[in-house]
């Protein structure tokens, strides 16, 4: 615990948000001007990992070079996890699904302390729409642990996670390094990514967003100007950890198309000894955000309190809004108080 607990305290953070980074756990562990030399330093894998198409225009191009110990496909062949997890849902439509107009409000989830369970056991959906298989569509779980991940890790290929830890904090291993994350903060993991989360705290809970086909950014702030918002600066991501442990048994569990399959290896996925790129996890703390608001009269539509956003192709609409109501000041004159009644053409949640 003692050593768990100095090591949360020396993690240290990339800042930046959409910066192309690189980072080394050991020093010369990156080769120099080229992505994958006929010998990479050090005896590592170089290992690309791919975010968006290669062709994607290069302002939205998203990947991350690897160099890792061994390479991440060296595992048994993956089979369809047992027993089934019957209630995380990709596909939305009226087998898996009802659809209802009634405001619906959740209840916090109970932690499972009998059986104990992971963040994997713990996870289930809420609501969604479209599906993970077109590639459109988002997901809406909540979680409710009260076990850390052992011997296994987590890797959803369907798409981006935010994570937003209600109670207990999580610590995070990524391919890229370690997160440490509280209440009042949120983490995403890009799809692709492989990831282990011990809870430092005990028993924790709290909510995931899960987004199909795109990936969230900032939005674009308009009249506002050049700042306020989130901003990017704000972001952390981790720096390059690794372990080189022999692992036999050592479970990947691969959410795909909704459903969860497993494959087992002798090493820890976390072997990564250095990387260079623009696609990585990261967290933000929400009480960094610089909120906007009315100062004479009415109140600003809820889209001013955006703090990151899916795009879809069609200009203006989200696939999914992450929005915040922060502590601030409510001042304008010969207003009702609370926002306005808003039927509206969008789902919020």
């Amino acid at each position: 615990m003692a050593a768990q607990q100095q090591q949360q305290q020396e993690l240290r953070y990339l800042s930046g948000l959409g910066n192309t980074f690189s980072s080394e756990a050991v020093p010369g562990s990156l080769p120099v001007g080229q992505n994958s030399p006929l010998v990479c330093p050090r005896g590592l894998y170089a290992e690309q990992l791919s975010g968006t198409s290669f062709t994607t225009p290069r302002a939205q191009n998203l990947r991350t070079w690897l160099y890792r110990i061994k390479p991440s496909v060296t595992h048994e062949p993956f089979h369809p996890r047992s027993p089934a997890h019957a209630r995380l849902v990709g596909e939305f439509d009226r087998s898996t699904a009802a659809a209802t107009p009634t405001q619906l409000r959740w209840r916090p989830p109970e932690v499972p302390l009998d059986p104990p369970l992971d963040f994997i056991d713990g996870l289930y959906t809420v609501c969604g729409a479209g599906s993970s298989f077109l590639r459109h569509g988002y997901a809406v779980h909540m979680y409710a642990a009260s076990k850390s991940m052992d011997g296994c890790a987590f890797c959803n290929a369907d798409g981006d996670f935010l994570i937003v830890p209600q109670q207990g904090r999580l610590l995070i291993t990524t391919e890229c390094g370690k997160m440490l994350v509280s209440p009042g903060e949120i983490v995403v993991i890009p799809q692709g990514f492989r990831f282990a989360i011990d809870l430092p705290d005990g028993p924790s809970r709290g909510y995931v967003s899960e987004i199909f086909g795109t990936h969230f950014q900032l939005p674009d702030l308009g009249p506002i100007g050049a700042n306020g918002l989130a901003s990017p600066r704000d972001f952390l991501s981790p720096t390059a950890w690794f372990e080189q442990v022999h692992r036999p048994g050592y479970t990947i569990v691969h959410k795909y198309g909704g459903e969860l399959f497993t494959a087992t290896q002798d090493f820890s996925p976390f072997n990564v000894v250095a990387w260079h790129g623009n696609y990585v996890p990261y967290k933000y703390d929400l009480s960094r955000f610089c909120p906007f608001n009315t100062v004479l009269f009415d109140h600003g539509d809820p889209s001013v309190n955006t703090v990151l956003t899916a795009p879809t192709d069609k200009p203006g609409v989200a696939l999914l809004d992450f929005v915040i109501f922060p502590p601030r000041w409510l001042v304008a004159e010969n207003t009702f108080r609370p926002p306005y009644y808003h039927r509206n053409c969008m789902s919020q949640g």
